[in-house]
């Protein structure tokens, strides 16, 4: 298969493509790779598909993306690795490698199309060299972003450009105050002018940022979500 059908059976999936490359050695792919193709999600559709096939609350998002990314690979004939993986696995290296993306003042990779709206839910390692679609001349969004609202909408002050305080959003999202965020999603995120057309449906944010909370003390995954 080429990359462009393989891309597609993705998207068919409801699964969007963010990128490929031809892992080096540097790249801390385990075990051979001839390419590797980021999967995520970009906007609501994969979050359509999640809840019309969620048996029950019990089942988390890792554990379903684990079983339809699994069924997808296998079809393709490759294998998949994933951003919830222990120890963590460098997505962002490969999203930029890949140029699938910048780091945002905010820590999350950056889409030139879904702006903040996207997360890496895997990567497929196929065996044999695809050849890959020539990578857009894209810029950094950021950099003709001049009043940056993303570091000056968050009402705890979580973000300064190159930090992010944890447990201040996290206390801030437990309290009455933190309301907004835990329904609708981070603040700072929705204040991003890049790619709002795919901005996360408010039951979709609702469950990431509940995900984030039952997850403390441990340090969310910076693979965006």
């Amino acid at each position: 298969m080429t990359y462009d059908q393989i891309a597609a059976e993705i998207a068919s999936a409801s699964f969007a493509v963010l990128g490929g490359l031809h892992p080096g050695s540097d790249d801390r792919v385990p075990g051979p790779a001839g390419t590797l193709v980021l999967i995520g999600n970009a906007g609501p559709r994969m979050w359509h598909r999640f809840c019309a096939e969620r048996a029950d609350s019990s089942t988390t998002m890792d554990s379903w993306t684990q079983q339809a990314l699994g069924d997808l690979a296998g079809a393709l004939g490759g294998t998949v690795l994933f951003p919830f993986a222990k120890p963590p696995l460098p997505f962002l290296r490969w999203a930029q490698r890949a140029q699938a993306g910048f780091v945002s003042p905010l820590g999350l990779n950056i889409h030139p199309e879904y702006g903040l709206w996207h997360a890496f839910r895997g990567a497929l390692i196929l065996p044999q060299v695809l050849e890959l679609p020539l990578p857009a001349k894209d810029t950094h969004p950021c950099e003709a972003c001049a009043s940056k609202p993303c570091l000056s909408t968050c009402p705890v002050e979580a973000f300064d450009g190159s930090s992010y305080d944890v447990d201040g959003c996290a206390a801030h999202i437990a309290t009455p105050a933190g309301q907004d965020c835990l329904a609708n999603g981070c603040k700072a995120r929705r204040a991003c002018p890049v790619g709002t057309g795919y901005h996360y449906l408010p039951e979709q944010a609702n469950f990431h940022m509940s995900a984030f909370l039952t997850a403390r003390p441990d340090a969310p995954s910076r693979s965006n979500d």
